[in-house]
């Protein structure tokens, strides 16, 4: 009786060894699923909230059309910034025509005469430009840096004496 229970016993012990097996493979790949999911879910928020993000941003760009179309209806323009780009371009605009006309008053004056004239006095930037366009003053307050001729009291200084570079 004694050896029949253990040859019992014994087959016992390969089915749970087997059992035992099985359960740690299940659960291995159980893991292994389970991971990939946390994965996935884990991407899928991220697509939400950049989809979220978008959406609202999307939202803000209607928004400032329907009012830009709603300023254009009123005659007005449809940005603070588009009406400065338009009042700079204008602007170009006649600061070009200028030049050009007066570019064409120099040639006229330089055919006519048919010489170039020299001259000693100091060029001025906005010489040829007319005062009705409204160009601010090209140094603002500070006038360019001109130094002086030297003084009386330069005589007291020495000049340095160069020496010759022995190599």
């Amino acid at each position: 009786m004694s050896n029949k229970l253990r040859i019992q016993a014994a087959s016992g012990r390969a089915d749970t060894l087997e059992l035992a097996r099985k359960v740690n493979d299940y659960q291995t790949r159980m893991r292994s699923v389970t991971t990939r999911t946390m994965a996935t879910i884990s991407e899928l928020s991220m697509y939400q909230a950049t989809a979220l993000k978008l959406s609202a941003e999307k939202a803000g760009v209607e928004a400032e059309v329907a009012a830009a179309r709603v300023r254009l209806a009123d005659g007005d323009a449809p940005t603070a910034d588009a009406e400065t780009e338009w009042r700079r371009m204008v602007r170009q605009k006649e600061v070009t025509a200028a030049l050009r006309e007066a570019q064409a008053v120099a040639q006229h004056i330089l055919d006519a005469k048919g010489t170039v004239v020299t001259t000693t006095a100091d060029p001025r930037p906005n010489a040829y430009i007319p005062e009705r366009l409204g160009i601010p003053k090209p140094y603002g307050t500070f006038a360019p840096f001109k130094p002086q001729d030297p003084g009386s009291t330069m005589r007291h200084i020495r000049k340095p004496v160069l020496r010759e570079i022995v190599i």
